[in-house]
């Protein structure tokens, strides 16, 4: 099947779990299918999707998310952090959680001081209540308010993340937000629209995604995220707008232009699949396009319109621009 067209719009994906297994063909442990991921950077440059920020989730991780980068210089950037759900790891480093904090330290010292910096952005941090079974609440605090410290002595922007979780995440933010000038964005929001106004107030902005799509009181809250403050991503391979989504009827429509929303090239269950397409279930960079048309129709501007905000906020954030 021939590659999709090459789209006119132009796209920075802020969340790309690409350090994820499924993106070399392995799903819970077992190896369904060669390693693709040579196509799914292609779709997504075909997509207009020419650069990613890949989220680094714990130290480890963080370290093979700074690899990948150094692999695709001219597409990928990088956080370094620990996510909420993942400051359980931490307390139980094997050498306690100062070691941790003190590789993840060298880190982005070593990559700071090279001659082309791949880690943009501190994080993925903050707090999710909802997941309290992978990481106690007293852990995420602990964790996050320790990474704020490291925060504000390297001076990157902040990679957030904020689940059921909102007054305590804004009580932490406010200790440390004035000095942070560089502020940050808060990925994947769900929040409420009191929340996303009064984190755009104070400097922050919103990161969207189809997670942040899903009902229409996320449309609602969508709809206000003020251009200045938006920024799109995947956070693939999780969070697709599916067909149960408030948002999927915005992609039957045209944008106010008369623009057709971007279609995605077929893609297959893992079980059948074939080398070039597209997995189905397993969101990719290049879908991106479909959550910036899907804002363009909540907000009845044109795709151009939003694409190019968010792209000019996010080159500006990550330090490409």
């Amino acid at each position: 099947m021939p590659a999709q067209n090459k789209s006119l719009h132009e796209f920075f994906d802020i969340a790309v779990n690409a350090t994820d297994l499924i993106f070399r063909g392995s799903y819970r442990g077992k190896q369904e299918h060669a390693d693709d991921m040579t196509h799914v950077l292609q779709r997504s440059r075909d997509a207009g999707c020419s650069q990613w920020l890949v989220t680094g989730t714990d130290l480890e991780d963080s370290q093979k998310a700074h690899a990948l980068c150094l692999e695709h210089p001219d597409m990928l950037v990088c956080t370094a952090g620990i996510h909420p759900t993942q400051s359980k790891l931490w307390l139980e480093y094997r050498d306690g959680p100062d070691a941790c904090l003190d590789a993840l330290m060298a880190l982005i010292q070593q990559d700071q001081t090279s001659s082309n910096p791949r880690i943009r952005a501190f994080g993925e941090l903050g707090l999710d209540y909802d997941r309290l079974d992978w990481s106690p609440k007293d852990t995420q605090l602990a964790c996050f308010r320790a990474q704020m410290e490291l925060a504000v002595a390297f001076q990157l922007p902040l990679f957030l993340h904020s689940r059921a979780a909102a007054n305590d995440f804004a009580s932490i933010l406010d200790v440390y937000q004035a000095r942070l000038p560089k502020r940050g964005v808060v990925h994947s929001f769900t929040g409420t629209l009191e929340e996303m106004q009064s984190l755009c107030a104070q400097g922050w902005s919103i990161g969207i995604n189809g997670c942040s799509l899903k009902t229409q009181e996320n449309l609602h809250v969508a709809k206000h995220v003020p251009l200045d403050k938006l920024m799109l991503e995947t956070d693939a391979p999780w969070c697709e707008i599916r067909p149960s989504h408030a948002s999927m009827a915005l992609l039957q429509k045209p944008d106010c232009t008369g623009e057709a929303a971007p279609v995605l090239e077929d893609a297959r269950k893992v079980e059948r699949f074939e080398m070039g397409l597209r997995v189905r279930g397993r969101n990719e960079p290049c879908s991106v396009s479909q959550v910036a048309f899907a804002v363009a129709n909540i907000k009845g501007i044109s795709m151009a319109e939003v694409s190019q905000a968010a792209y000019r906020n996010s080159m500006s954030m990550f330090g490409m621009a």
